[in-house]
């Protein structure tokens, strides 16, 4: 029973104004939102308000923008650290494999050099690699992957894609020693390429110089003419280089000229050798010559000790051997 003062309710509880409103509310909203669909007359007004609601957006918002803030620009120093470590093993091993590719590729341009054209009397030809080097004043040598399983005998030449390196001094089943051209117990005969000079060079023990040490004062030969093999020996086909003259000193108390040359096969440079295998066009001869300086270095190939000369195979002439004994004209006494 409602009593005096009380707000007259309906059945349902609620007071009659309250849906009178909504009513009034829905019905606004409805004519609104078909004029501004038709018209667009609210546009300004939603511009205002979210004018007005922007700065409390960010307001809301800015908690967690700063939490991802923080968290990207401080995080965890061990992650940090790992990832730098990974970075560098990374760059470690792609450098590793730029050197790798810098070297397969000045070896292949190394083994392209070696199969150039070759003169004409080499017949057959071997790649050897570098195993072991020794080079010093006393000795000049060098230790190569072939051997008699691949057909290398003592005294072979050996070259580079850039001349004459040396000689087979000894060899095994798998590996050979190769005593150079600059070694002090090496001698090879040589041409002078421009003049067609012939001579000895012979080694002084260092890797850089050859000297030529039997060559008259009035000898032509001069600074930077080119030394190259003369055959001479049949030990190396001819026309292989093998120096380049850099010194040519000429003392005219002395009876020989005093010159230097510089070996155009540089071993720190290569790590490949050819073995060769030609036809000699100058067979090498009974015995060396009769000049005693050939005589102590041989015919172009190792000879630590001097070789005996040639003794005639025919006996002499007993005329030209020992004069006729005088008759004996003193009768025997009786």
């Amino acid at each position: 029973m409602a009593t005096f003062g009380s707000n007259p309710r309906s059945l349902t509880g609620r007071s009659p104004a309250y849906g009178f409103r909504f009513f009034v509310y829905a019905v606004i909203c409805i004519v609104l939102m078909f004029y501004d669909q038709r018209g667009g007359w609210l546009e300004s007004v939603r511009g205002a308000m979210s004018a007005i609601a922007y700065p409390l957006q960010l307001a809301v918002n800015s908690p967690s923008a700063a939490g991802r803030w923080i968290r990207s620009n401080f995080t965890d120093r061990a992650q940090l650290t790992a990832e730098n470590e990974a970075l560098a093993t990374e760059l470690r091993q792609l450098k590793l494999k730029s050197l790798r590719f810098s070297a397969l590729e000045r070896e292949n341009a190394d083994l392209r050099r070696l199969q150039e054209p070759l003169p004409p009397l080499i017949n057959k030809t071997l790649i050897g690699e570098v195993v072991s080097v020794e080079l010093s004043v006393l000795r000049q040598r060098l230790l190569i992957n072939r051997g008699t399983a691949n057909g290398v005998k003592k005294a072979q030449p050996v070259i580079t894609a850039d001349g004459v390196l040396g000689q087979v001094l000894r060899v095994g089943p798998w590996s050979s020693e190769i005593i150079l051209i600059t070694d002090a117990e090496h001698a090879l005969p040589v041409e002078v390429l421009r003049s067609g000079l012939r001579t000895i060079a012979v080694g002084v023990g260092e890797a850089d110089r050859l000297t030529l040490p039997y060559v008259p004062l009035n000898s032509d030969i001069r600074e930077g003419d080119q030394l190259v093999t003369s055959g001479l020996g049949g030990v190396f086909p001819q026309g292989l280089p093998v120096a380049t003259v850099t010194s040519a000193k000429r003392d005219p108390s002395q009876s020989l000229a005093h010159i230097l040359a510089t070996p155009t096969s540089r071993i720190e440079r290569d790590r490949h050798v050819l073995f060769v295998w030609f036809t000699p066009t100058h067979p090498a001869a009974a015995g060396p010559a009769s000049v005693e300086s050939e005589q102590s270095v041989g015919s172009g190939t190792y000879q630590p000790l001097p070789v005996p000369r040639a003794t005639p195979t025919t006996p002499p002439a007993a005329s030209a051997a020992t004069p006729r004994a005088a008759p004996d004209t003193t009768a025997p006494r009786e």
